[in-house]
């Protein structure tokens, strides 16, 4: 099982929310590349970059993602706003490894069908979860639709994986959500990836004895929750 920085980006600044409350934000770091460049000389060999901005249409934060996608030196898989195939196509040239799809994947089965096959291996689709649920549009509506029963639908796809994100306990340092990750890996015929409220050692453990391909880190990072060269040293790759 692989653990994955988070380099969340808004208004040009790292940050990490809690909660998933935009308002809530608890961390604010002033040079994402560096921050990033950071976590690899740590030793992790994959990042996860977020544009919390376009994912929630407050703009955009695409020549730091290019930088960051430059100067990394490791696999990045970028998401946050991403709602159509030129988007995908931009990220992908500018040298994302993967692109992460949420909200239109979500909504839209014939689109992601079409971009999935479009783009074999190099999608993962994000499922946030709040209470089982998926929510969508930055977190901002919840709908009907069981995050178990969506993995299942996604199975036919060539995906790169899934990524499940708990926004419940997202930022909240108490834990992740178990119960529902080993539900998932268990439905999913992709990689799946948790997020979340991933706090120690021991919860990446019992994510891995789940089935849980890897988990993205952020809070429990930023605070010095863990140790990153220890997280790096068990599951860098």
């Amino acid at each position: 099982m692989i653990a994955i920085p988070a380099v969340d980006l808004r208004g040009g600044k790292c940050v990490q929310l809690v909660g998933g409350d935009y308002d809530a934000e608890k961390i604010r770091l002033e040079d994402p590349p560096s921050v990033a460049r950071e976590w690899v000389r740590e030793g992790f060999t994959r990042l996860h970059v977020v544009d919390l901005d376009a994912a929630t249409g407050r703009g955009h934060n695409m020549e730091i993602i290019r930088e960051i996608l430059r100067t990394a030196d490791v696999p990045v898989q970028v998401g946050g706003g991403v709602r159509d195939e030129s988007c995908i196509e931009r990220l992908l040239d500018e040298g994302a490894s993967w692109v992460v799809v949420g909200t239109r994947a979500v909504e839209d089965e014939d689109w992601r069908e079409e971009m999935a096959n479009r783009f074999p291996g190099r999608l993962i689709i994000a499922a946030d979860v709040r209470e089982r649920y998926v929510v969508t549009k930055g977190w901002a509506e919840t709908s009907r639709l069981n995050v178990v029963d969506f993995v299942e639908e996604l199975s036919v796809l060539p995906l790169a994986g899934v990524l499940v994100t708990a926004v419940h306990l997202e930022g909240k340092m108490q834990g992740t959500d178990l119960p529902l990750m080993e539900d998932v890996a268990e439905a999913s015929a992709w990689p799946v990836f948790a997020s979340g409220g991933v706090t120690s050692l021991e919860d990446m453990r019992a994510l891995e004895h789940r089935g849980l391909a890897g988990a993205v880190l952020g809070m429990a990072l930023y605070t010095g929750a863990i140790d990153p060269r220890r997280l790096a040293e068990e599951f860098g790759a």
